[in-house]
């Protein structure tokens, strides 16, 4: 038994320790009776005097939706358990240069968009990609998470393994690319890991057991709803159509102000047909694809993308059908007519090289604490375009303008950890022209709902003041009851020179630069280029005039805005 003095020192030994670091000391201890080893010596068949050494490794992630952080935290748990010292790491935060330093270095990353890192770790994914460096000591391994609806699948971590091999570090375990059910996959790769680091570290303590089963991270959740409302925003008159639409669901939605949803849109049953008739094939033939098994006519309306196809797509078509296509993007329907196939058979091969159809995103324009949980609201752009000398629509947005009241409708919501609503008390500015009212008409409803005292400042721009200000009677009501302080207009047709909302921002500059100076979160949300590149070079020019900086001293400005989360964009 030990004694009342030594007991007394432990206490005092481990004062201020950590839980993490306890349960490490607690595994290590552990190590040393399993063993017969003390002060790094052997027991006194004195047979062994191997020192001892710790298994050290970092975990770090790069996350947009919040999905890598949270799996690596679970990893790091798990991995503390099982004695290993792990530091867990944001990309957006870590230190480059040390990386000559690192042993093990994992790394749990998502892929965005057409193959895009998150923006969190934009910066450290274009540094390994625009440096060369000498890793020859570094061990490593990646755990890339996807969606295989997608056409770049977990192509983030393909790049990141990549360019880790050519700096010559050492892969240790395989990457492991998972679809969004990635729960048992993670686990598979970390136990991969853990045995990995158990084996290469020369480490006195008990053998490692099968890693903790990682507590499995809710994957998607499909919401099942029902068409409350489809109104068309915009006025008799207007060049555009801009649906307000409401789906009602049976149980409550989990979802903020800043999140949005997923919906995958079903294709035109007229162009399908069109499909069949140009190919011949049987209608209710049924045919297995990678990911999916139906009739032909099912797999054409509900799963497979037959729009604007990709050239990778339209590479396998050629090939194929022995064909010269120039390399190009085009319906499927217009690939068939131009270059046809050469009977139902072989038809039967090209429906099963589509890709699925991929998911829609749209800003969630609700707010639970105001419109309830059973409730989402989104606004849809009707998206028009000419392709092949025809008028085209986008697939979604006329799918979803088109669906009348009653409709049934499922989708799933996609977090967004970042475009969020800051403290009640602290002062917000939208810039939000077009369909990016979006996410501000959720913002507005939700800080008068919670009743939110922070000051308000809304500036919103599109064509003509009577055909398209979006949600004006509510944005009006907000202005009367005090919840927008401020609301800056700019239609852009109603005069003979253009006016942008990066003008209005111009011509309120000095009180602009006040509330940011003074504390306020900025959010940009709508068309990426050229609306939110114009207000970024206006903001800009705001800080430097008003703030009295140099050009460089006003990018630092916005840059430490950006670290502190009070400037968020939802641009598309």
């Amino acid at each position: 038994m030990i004694g009342d003095l030594r007991l007394k020192k432990l206490h005092e030994f481990f004062e201020g320790y950590s839980k993490e670091e306890l349960i490490w000391v607690n595994g290590y201890l552990s190590g040393l009776v399993s063993n017969g080893k003390v002060n790094g010596n052997a027991d006194t068949n004195g047979q062994d005097h191997k020192a001892v050494s710790t298994k050290k490794i970092t975990l770090a992630f790069g996350t947009e939706t919040g999905n890598s952080k949270k799996l690596a935290t679970q990893l790091a748990a798990a991995g503390k358990k099982h004695g290993v010292i792990v530091k867990l790491t944001d990309l957006s935060q870590y230190r480059v240069a040390d990386l000559p330093k690192e042993e093990f270095f994992f790394v749990v990353i998502s892929t965005q968009g057409e193959g895009e890192p998150p923006i969190p770790a934009k910066k450290f994914y274009d540094y390994i990609h625009e440096n060369e460096l000498s890793l020859p000591n570094l061990k490593f391994s990646v755990l890339a998470l996807g969606d295989t609806s997608y056409p770049m699948f977990c192509k983030t971590g393909e790049d990141v393994d990549a360019r880790f091999k050519a700096f010559g570090a050492k892969e240790v375990v395989p990457i492991q690319k998972c679809d969004v059910d990635y729960e048992e996959d993670a686990q598979a790769w970390f136990n991969k890991v853990l045995q990995v680091v158990e084996n290469q570290t020369a480490v006195a303590t008990a053998v490692v057991e099968p890693a903790a089963a990682v507590k499995k991270p809710t994957g998607k959740k499909h919401y099942h709803g029902t068409i409350l409302t489809n109104i068309n925003l915009n006025d008799r008159g207007s060049r555009k159509a801009t649906y307000h639409i409401e789906i009602g669901t049976d149980e409550p939605i989990a979802y903020e102000p800043g999140d949005t949803i997923g919906i995958v849109p079903n294709n035109r049953a007229d162009v399908v047909d069109r499909i069949l008739s140009l190919t011949g094939i049987a209608a209710d033939k049924v045919i297995v694809t990678a990911k999916s098994e139906g009739t032909v006519k099912e797999l054409l309306l509900h799963n497979l993308n037959i729009c604007y196809l990709l050239t990778s797509t339209i590479k396998k078509y050629a090939t194929l059908t022995q064909q010269e296509i120039p390399d190009t993007r085009m319906d499927l329907v217009d690939l068939l007519r131009i270059y046809p196939v050469k009977d139902a058979a072989q038809f039967e091969d090209v429906v099963k090289i589509l890709m699925p159809i991929a998911p829609r995103l749209y800003s969630v324009s609700s707010s639970p604490a105001a419109h309830g949980e059973n409730e989402i609201h989104i606004t849809v752009a009707k998206n028009a375009f000419l392709s092949q000398d025809e008028q085209r629509w986008g697939l979604c947005s006329e799918f979803l303008g088109d669906l009348p009241v009653g409709s049934p409708i499922t989708f799933y919501v996609h977090k967004d950890k970042n475009f969020k609503l800051p403290a009640a008390d602290k002062d917000v500015i939208m810039i939000g022209p077009g369909t990016g009212v979006a996410p501000f008409r959720s913002f507005l409803a939700e800080r008068d709902a919670t009743g939110a005292n922070g000051r308000n400042w809304f500036f919103f721009g599109e064509q003509h003041f009577t055909t398209d200000f979006l949600y004006q009677t509510e944005m009006q009501n907000y202005v009367e009851t005090g919840v927008l302080t401020n609301i800056s207009l700019a239609f852009s047709r109603d005069q003979q020179e253009k006016v942008y909302v990066q003008h209005r921002i111009k011509e309120k500059a000095a009180e602009f630069f006040q509330w940011i100076d003074g504390g306020a979160s900025v959010y940009i949300s709508g068309t990426k280029d050229p609306m939110s590149k114009d207000v970024e070079k206006t903001l800009l020019q705001v800080i430097q005039d008003h703030g009295k900086k140099t050009s460089e001293e006003a990018h630092q400005y916005l840059e430490q805005l950006k670290k502190e989360g009070r400037y968020e964009k939802d641009v598309y």
